[in-house]
């Protein structure tokens, strides 16, 4: 069978056939362009959610606080003879620095220190940067080497065996009970003077 094709008819397959790749070609192009601007708007998203959720836990971490400080200023004046308290406490030397939510000191015959670390929830990890606080505060100020130096989680909400966990490590633990924050002690618990230097934190 004879076939009519010629050259032109060849050129003009191959012209539609270029035209077809170049407007395939301008498509995926489009639809990369597409994609990114997407990804984009996608990871723009994410951040306005991740700045709202970070609010919300810094304004939650507030409000936490606020609650608890008329509570532990009473426990520490009532309860540990403290006569001065400072709340949002901060030492810097040198490059290291140090921050603490509550300081309770006295003098004289009580001669204590006393470091309260607010905690929206009581985990593991809270208890060993508590312990890790006691430990540098000791060691950022020599000038309370001479006082025992007690350490006090008040938390809104934790397992009891967290408290445990807290408790064994010598750690006071104070929980909120309608809106105020209180120090209740198990017979067994025995506080850590932690004014002596641990063997490894």
């Amino acid at each position: 069978m004879e076939t009519n094709t010629s050259f032109d008819d060849i050129r003009a397959i191959l012209r539609e056939m270029t035209e077809k790749q170049r407007e395939h070609d301008q498509k995926q192009r489009e639809q990369a362009d597409e994609l990114i601007r997407l990804r984009a708007e996608t990871e723009k998203e994410w951040k306005k959610t991740a700045k709202i959720v970070g609010d919300i836990g810094n304004k939650f971490g507030s409000f936490t606080e606020g609650m608890a400080f008329p509570s532990m200023e009473k426990v520490l004046r009532k309860q540990f003879g403290m006569k001065t308290i400072t709340t949002n406490y901060k030492t810097e030397a040198g490059s290291d620095s140090l921050e603490i939510d509550v300081l309770g000191l006295a003098n004289g015959d009580v001669n204590t220190a006393v470091i309260v670390e607010v905690k929206s929830h009581l985990k593991t990890s809270g208890i060993e940067q508590m312990l890790k606080t006691m430990d540098r505060f000791r060691r950022l100020h020599p000038e309370h080497a001479d006082k025992k130096l007690f350490g006090i989680i008040a938390c809104v909400s934790g397992s009891d065996e967290s408290r445990r966990e807290a408790q064994k490590a010598g750690l006071f633990v104070a929980s909120i009970h309608d809106e105020v924050f209180e120090l209740k002690t198990p017979a067994y618990f025995v506080p850590r003077d932690f004014s002596q230097p641990s063997v490894a934190v």
